[in-house]
């Protein structure tokens, strides 16, 4: 990983661990869910799987599981809709990476997965992806489904203790994770990454992809 990158994360974990640590009595369901600060540490050490199967409802109201994207490089990004400002940036800043790509952006399949099952309902989560990247699909589906997926990707999310202009909002981890077309885990990328930047890494991984 570029030095710039293990900066950028050691920066961010440190944030993290003031963030999350702060309302960590507030927010804890209960005494086996991990933190934000060691789910952070074991996806950038590796010391535990990443990643793994998935069943859940996409914003058409369609069932789909990690399998119907086999064949794809997916982009994968765990937020919700009723984030004020982080989500829409990144998801904004994956689109522009899929604009760039061009034609080569028809191998990778770009996805949202929400945290707020119970706000974002399929129709919710249609009127949403709307405002980005045609190809971005949107998933949802029960809680448990969703604390299973997020968990496999080591995605830390729980409701703040501080209630939002539009009700609850939700603490997450907002790293954006890349899947190979066999399905497997490849890596993780830091948030806030400029377009050029993701371009950069999804062109990488395409090009390492290559072949049948």
């Amino acid at each position: 990983m570029p030095r710039s990158w293990r900066y950028l994360l050691t920066s961010w974990l440190a944030v993290t661990s003031i963030l999350f640590g702060a309302f960590s009595p507030a927010l804890a369901e209960g005494p086996a869910e991990p933190s934000a600060t060691a789910l952070v540490e074991a996806l950038i050490t590796r010391r535990e799987p990443v990643g793994g199967p998935f069943d859940l409802i996409d914003h058409t109201g369609r069932r789909r599981t990690d399998a119907d994207f086999r064949g794809k490089l997916v982009v994968i990004y765990f937020g919700y809709t009723h984030c004020p400002d982080v989500c829409p940036t990144e998801l904004q800043a994956i689109s522009l990476a899929l604009d760039e790509l061009g034609m080569a952006a028809d191998r990778v399949q770009p996805l949202f997965i929400t945290v707020d099952p119970e706000r974002d309902t399929p129709s919710v989560l249609a009127d949403y992806v709307s405002s980005f990247h045609t190809r971005l699909v949107a998933l949802t589906g029960p809680a448990p489904a969703i604390r299973r997926v997020a968990l496999a990707y080591k995605v830390f999310f729980a409701k703040s203790a501080v209630a939002g202009p539009d009700g609850y909002a939700i603490d997450h981890t907002g790293f954006i994770y890349l899947v190979g077309k066999d399905g497997r885990y490849i890596d993780f990328l830091p948030p806030g990454l400029a377009p050029e930047r993701i371009v950069e890494a999804l062109r990488l991984h395409l090009d390492r992809q290559t072949g049948p």
